[in-house]
């Protein structure tokens, strides 16, 4: 399946000049969807995964199939102030200034097998961010997997070697 066919771009969103890769045209298409996640899979099953780490929200939508998919638990990563527990966070900058990140502060043993899970890999700040906080709870990061990798904005570079699997790549 060429999972291009299913993803919208949309020119000059949010701001003139950019190409927005918008999958709510894929997530809508449930066979679309289901062999996205089929594909991602199948790409990383051969991995020792306890869990799945995804960032708010669009990683949830692809990190908590994945994580049935291949029967292991899924954490969430939230915006500071979302999670109702024991928390730590990380800050990461933005375009226009800085944001937070968290994870409760028992969502993750030491040496539990991690592997994060998002729909887009850009520049890699809100990978980068994971990483730290799963790195704070002594979580082994095994990879990192994302349904679009936009190449040309170099975010594998901020990740320091990591196992990275993308879907589509432009």
């Amino acid at each position: 399946m060429n999972f291009k066919d299913y993803i919208r771009v949309v020119p000059d969103f949010p701001q003139p000049g950019i190409r927005f890769k918008d999958i709510t045209t894929l997530l809508k298409n449930g066979e679309a969807y289901r062999a996205a996640i089929d594909a991602l899979r199948d790409m990383v099953k051969e991995k020792e995964i306890d869990l799945i780490a995804g960032p708010e929200a669009r990683g949830f939508v692809i990190g908590a199939p994945l994580a049935l998919a291949l029967g292991v638990g899924f954490v969430p990563i939230r915006k500071s102030g979302k999670l109702p527990g024991d928390c730590i966070e990380a800050s990461y900058s933005l375009e226009y200034g800085k944001d937070k990140l968290a994870m409760h502060r028992d969502a993750i043993q030491p040496g539990q097998k991690v592997l994060i899970a998002d729909d887009l890999l850009a520049t890699g700040g809100t990978i980068a961010t994971s990483i730290n906080l799963i790195n704070q709870l002594g979580g082994e990061i095994v990879g990192a997997s994302f349904l679009i990798e936009l190449s040309y904005l170099n975010g594998r570079e901020k990740l320091n070697g990591l196992d990275v699997v993308s879907l589509v790549t432009y």
